[in-house]
Parts: structure tokens; sequence; C-alpha cells
């Protein structure tokens, strides 16, 4: 596992193939603010309750991993066709020449975003990058699969 330190700068952090040409703004459309999921061919924005720095461990498995969505606010799956073999991680504004990489197997990928402590981050808003205890989590899982529909496993909404 890797862990990053990411900033979400308009509220996400992009996942994609190394030669990815997929455009992410066309794809945030209502349903996918909804779902703070946002998907094309070899790319997905996974949207943040937060505009800041979030924490991100990223984890390239041999197989699907056990459903521990129990332990998670927000949790969603999606698929990517990563030809390159290099799977980019790295926040919406960041320098891509200078994003992380993670080798996979080319081809189809399955991602799964686990999001946790997003209560206590919405409420810290800019400030929780400030302190541990307030900072967004995102764990992004990948692996080798067939592409399949995106689902959201669980939702999180904002406190009222």
């Amino acid at each position: 596992m890797t862990e990053l330190t990411l900033f979400a700068d308009y509220h996400q952090i992009h996942a994609f193939d190394e030669g990815s040409q997929t455009d992410l703004g066309a794809e945030w459309t209502g349903q996918a603010i909804v779902d703070r999921l946002a998907v094309g061919q070899d790319a997905v924005a996974l949207g943040t309750t937060v505009n800041v720095n979030v924490a991100v461990s990223v984890e390239v498995l041999a197989g699907p991993p056990a459903d521990d969505s129990i332990e998670f606010d927000h949790v969603l799956e999606a698929s990517i066709h990563c030809s390159s073999g290099m799977l980019v991680v790295m926040g919406c504004t960041d320098y891509v020449p200078e994003a992380r990489r993670f080798p996979v197997a080319p081809g189809w990928l399955r991602l799964r975003a686990s999001c946790s402590n997003l209560d206590r981050a919405y409420q810290a808003d800019i400030d929780s990058d400030e302190d541990p205890q307030t900072m967004e989590r995102l764990r992004l899982q990948a692996w080798s699969a067939e592409a399949a529909p995106s689902v959201v496993v669980k939702r999180w909404q904002p406190p009222a």
C-alpha cells in the first residue's frame, strides 16, 4: 500500500491510464455529482468532501478485495481500461509528469474507492487537513477484472 497526500482541488482526485485522453470535465453529470464519481473509458474522477489535502492510499491487488464497506462512509466501484499498464493517481490540478504511477496488468481494471472520516472533514472544511483527526481519507484499490457498470456500494450524505 502506498500512502499519499493529494490536493483535492475542485473536490476531485483522479485515477487514469497513463495514455488517457479522456476529458473528465465532460463526465460530471448531475448523477455523477450525487454519486461522487465521474467515469470515462480510461479515467475516473473521485469526488471528495473537501477542497484541500486528502489522505489517499493506493493498493494494486491480485484480485477483488473482501467487502469491508461497513468500515467506510462512502464506497464506489468503477471500471477503466488501462492499456499502458500504468495507473496514474493525482489531485485534479496536479502536474501530470510528477504524479504517482502504479504498474498494473494492461487491460480492464476495477477500482474501488472507499472514503472515510467524511463527517469530521465536512465539519472542519478548509481546515480539515490541519489535523489527522479531521482529514478526509480515501483508499483506492485496483485489480484486473472485466469491465462492469459503476456502482455506489455505500452512500454518504453530508450532515443536515
